[in-house]
């Protein structure tokens, strides 16, 4: 099946949708520094990256309708800085909002369906009336806003119009929010998701399930002690707990959820030259600790990286030892809480790096949601196919009128 990337950053959406087995077709990014890492890992035959046309520049500036029909998912996560906690949370009056220009790509281009990701604060009750906007705009792209209409004008004509709607011009969309530890991803990042199926694919689709527990996390480091077991930490220098509470029911199949330590804690110590094994795992000397941002502690998930909104990065993306020692990840760790492949390049500075990991999307939550897509589309066309087969052989079984020679 075949997508199309929108602000693809770094690549954290697109590789997931492509190891979910979508071919990524186009990537669209305005930043340049995303868009060398992008074309370093096409050119370099990473395979991940196979064939992928970089679209340097503003998504409102490529003209889409050449894919109409030929496109089966649209993904993309819109800047976040409208609706981040850190940023200015001006919603629709931030310049940077693209979920109007994400609908018109959905407009153009007709997929059977779509991911859009955000950020947890587009959930926030003041965000409310325009989540609902955003929402109802992505199932009715084909409903445009008239020049000089308020979202709140044309959020009422969609609500009006769209029951009168041609039947194969609409999406079916579900909002979810998501917790990425809880699909085996080491780090807390809170992520709000958009699915949207074409009105004539079949809706019946849920949201993938958790597939780690925090609970079996905390048994296996209070309880049975196979956490500490499986890194071979001694019990002299297993921390003492301050919270014993009782045992909670577990469904079955769970693992628990991963930490930094379960992630990166067989890579070496970085130094400051380059790793002869390990791509972009360097030292960056001048971590330090600040209130609020003390780091993330090696035996939890990760927080949630940041991509500049607290400096450049801010103080999450810093390893806390058991010892309280900090340091600041290497951009291979910190691709690493983002389950990024370690054959996967980021390109430029520390800095910049960091920025593409702290803006992305998690590859392997990524891959969870375009996997379960990817199976109801294809459950679909199966489906088609055997209706319109059944149908060929009943008409081919009908009584016939005519008279044997």
């Amino acid at each position: 099946m075949r997508s199309v990337e929108l602000f693809a950053g770094g690549g954290g959406l697109a590789l997931g949708t492509h190891l979910a087995g979508f071919s990524t077709e186009v990537v669209a990014e305005w930043n340049s520094w995303c868009c060398d890492t992008l074309r370093e890992n096409r050119d370099t035959g990473y395979p991940l990256a196979h064939g992928m046309t970089v679209r340097e520049g503003d998504v409102r500036e490529v003209d889409w309708s050449g894919l109409q029909g030929r496109i089966d998912l649209v993904s993309g996560g819109p800047p976040c800085q409208p609706f981040s906690a850190g940023g200015q949370a001006k919603a629709h009056g931030d310049s940077r909002d693209m979920f109007p220009a994400t609908a018109e790509v959905i407009r153009q281009i007709q997929p059977k369906a779509f991911i859009i990701e955000n950020v947890r604060g587009l959930t926030r009750a003041r965000f409310a009336p325009y989540f609902e906007y955003i929402q109802a705009r992505l199932a009715y792209p084909n409903i445009r806003p008239r020049p000089d209409e308020s979202w709140t004008d044309h959020y009422s004509r969609l609500t009006r119009r769209s029951r009168s709607v041609d039947e194969a011009s609409h999406y079916n969309v579900t909002a979810t929010l998501v917790n990425a530890a809880d699909y085996g991803v080491p780090q807390q990042r809170w992520r709000v998701f958009l699915v949207g199926f074409r009105s004539d694919i079949d809706s019946l689709w849920a949201f993938p399930p958790a597939t780690h527990s925090k609970e079996l996390l905390r048994i296996e480091k209070q309880v049975t002690g196979r956490y500490w077991e499986r890194h071979g930490v001694a019990p002299a220098d297993r921390p003492e707990s301050s919270v014993r509470r009782p045992i909670a029911e577990v469904p079955s199949g769970l693992k628990p959820w991963r930490t930094v330590r379960d992630a990166i804690g067989e890579m070496p110590p970085p130094t400051l030259d380059a790793s002869e094994r390990y791509l972009n795992h360097v030292l960056q000397p001048g971590a330090r600790s600040y209130p609020g941002h003390t780091g993330s502690p090696i035996d939890e998930p990760a927080k949630a990286l940041k991509a500049g909104v607290h400096g450049v990065p801010g103080g999450e993306n810093m390893l806390r030892n058991p010892d309280g020692s900090i340091r600041y990840f290497t951009v291979r760790e910190a691709a690493r809480l983002q389950t990024f492949p370690d054959r996967y390049a980021l390109h430029g500075p520390w800095s910049e790096a960091m920025r593409q990991l702290g803006n992305a999307v998690p590859a392997l939550l990524a891959q969870a949601v375009a996997s379960s897509v990817h199976e109801h589309l294809a459950l679909n066309e199966v489906r088609s196919y055997l209706t319109h087969d059944s149908h060929l052989g009943a008409e081919s079984a009908a009584p016939s009128n005519e008279v044997a020679a």
